[in-house]
This record gives structure tokens, C-alpha cells and sequence, in this order.
């Protein structure tokens, strides 16, 4: 199926945003969009509009469209919002002790990745082990929630890889070990450790963008 100019323009720029070229606050007009992307002023609102409606860029009312500068509260928001839908479902999987192969083939990327100079290689495995874990419950309605937060919490893995905040190595582990949690049937203990693995990314984003950092942030690994 061919890809439109709308769509051509919005992959890219999502792609600038993934790798958070663009610091919070920044403006898109349709103007700057038609200028940097040689296309009409409808192609470039198209664009963005596509954005804005994923939540990689926000926008008032008859306002420009910026890239969203997440405070404290929106990384707790984000984070704990996963947690509620991503513990129920390991849970369930654990009672089926169903790790699915998607999410060990993703943490296998990550495990390639881990020597790359470049710190955001790791973030679209990353994404695609958790989302795995969700679409395995097979519920859609479950996992087009979980897709409605997915731009914001690519944000997040972004920020946090890009500032160094997390070793991708304990990534990598803690993901094995919520695997072998999975398949052993151990729900309560693979859903306490999503809470410490998620946690501390949190409250160590918490703290990068202005916030107090919680205890989480500086719980110990099991792994």
C-alpha cells in the first residue's frame, strides 16, 4: 500500500521526536513543517494533526502545536497507568505460565544492543517487550488501551535511556527474569518485580525533570 505525503512527513518527524531531537516546548507551525519538508500547507497540518492526535505533540485551541514538557506528575501519571494494566495482565499470564515468544525475540534485540554507542537503540525493543506481554493476554480492547498510552510512554523510555538514567544491561535482566518469572506460574512475584522495574525508571525521571525522586528509585535489583 503506498505511503502518503501526510504520512511520509508524520513517520519522520515521529522519528525526530522518538530520538528527542526536539527539547520540550518547541513549536511546530504548518509553516516550519512545509518549509523543512518541501509541502503544502494542508500536506503539513495533516502531518501534524497526526501527531498531535498520538500525543507526541499537544495543542490548545487555536494554538501552535508543541512538544509536550512533562513535569513530575505526567511521568507518575504515565508510569503508574502502565503499571495498572501491565501487572493484571502478567498476572494472568502467569497463571497460564505463557511467556510469549515476541517478547523474548524483543529482549533478545536488547541484548545485542547493549554494547551500541547509540543510548536510544534499545527503546523500540524495549517497547515491543512490554507490548508483547499485552497483546499475549489476547484481549483487543486490553491492548488498544495499552496502545493509547504507547506515544507517551515511548516519550518516557526516550527520556530516560537519552539521559542515561537506567543501565540497559539491568533492562535486559530484569525482562529475562519477568520471563522465567511468567513461565514458573509465579504471579505475585513477577508482578511485585514490574513494579520495582517500572518504578524505578519513574522516580528516576521524576527527579531528571524537576521533581523529588521517590525510595523506588534507589531500591537495589534482584536481578
Amino acid at each position: 500500500m503506498a505511503t502518503s505525503i501526510v504520512d511520509a512527513v508524520a513517520e519522520d518527524l515521529r522519528g525526530r521526536l522518538y530520538a528527542a531531537e526536539f527539547p520540550g516546548g518547541t513549536a511546530f507551525t504548518e509553516a516550519d513543517i512545509a518549509q523543512t519538508y518541501d509541502v503544502s500547507r494542508p500536506t503539513a497540518k495533516g502531518a501534524i494533526e497526526k501527531i498531535v492526535a498520538e500525543g507526541l505533540l499537544v495543542r490548545g485551541a487555536h494554538k501552535t502545536a508543541r512538544v509536550p514538557e512533562l513535569g513530575p506528575e505526567d511521568v507518575r501519571d504515565i508510569y503508574l497507568t502502565r503499571a495498572y494494566l501491565e501487572t493484571e495482565v502478567l498476572r494472568r499470564l502467569a497463571a497460564r505460565k505463557f511467556a510469549p515468544e515476541a517478547a523474548a525475540e524483543a529482549n533478545r534485540e536488547i541484548a545485542e544492543t547493549l554494547d551500541s554507542e547509540n543510548a536510544l537503540s534499545i527503546v523500540e525493543p524495549d517497547m515491543r517487550f512490554h507490548t508483547s506481554l499485552i497483546d499475549a493476554l489476547g484481549s483487543a480492547r486490553t491492548s488498544k488501551m495499552y496502545n493509547s498510552l504507547v506515544s507517551e510512554v515511548r516519550v518516557c523510555m526516550t527520556q530516560v535511556q537519552g539521559r542515561g538514567l537506567l543501565d540497559p544491561k539491568l533492562i535486559c535482566a530484569e525482562h529475562e527474569e519477568i520471563l522465567r518469572l511468567i513461565r514458573a506460574g509465579e504471579a505475585d512475584a513477577v508482578a511485585c518485580l514490574l513494579d520495582e522495574h517500572l518504578a524505578r525508571a519513574r522516580e528516576r525521571l521524576v527527579a531528571a525533570v524537576g521533581g523529588t525522586a521517590g525510595p523506588e528509585a534507589f531500591v537495589e535489583p534482584r536481578v
